[in-house]
């Protein structure tokens, strides 16, 4: 489950940025969002393939 943690703890550290971007317009907080989704679909796609792996190997 630690993989899981790591997903949630990745959305949960973005919360603020999403925060200051959408509600007071801070475009720097944009930045950061973006760079943050572009993490959270890099992470996605490790949970993908090692999932894929161990399914195969089973």
């Amino acid at each position: 489950m630690s993989r899981f943690d790591d997903l949630r703890n990745a959305v949960n550290d973005l919360e603020g940025d999403f925060e200051k971007f959408y509600d007071k317009g801070n475009k720097a907080a944009g930045t950061r969002v973006r760079q943050g989704m572009q993490a959270l679909k890099n992470l996605a796609q490790e949970i993908r393939t090692e999932v894929q792996d161990i399914k195969n190997k089973g």
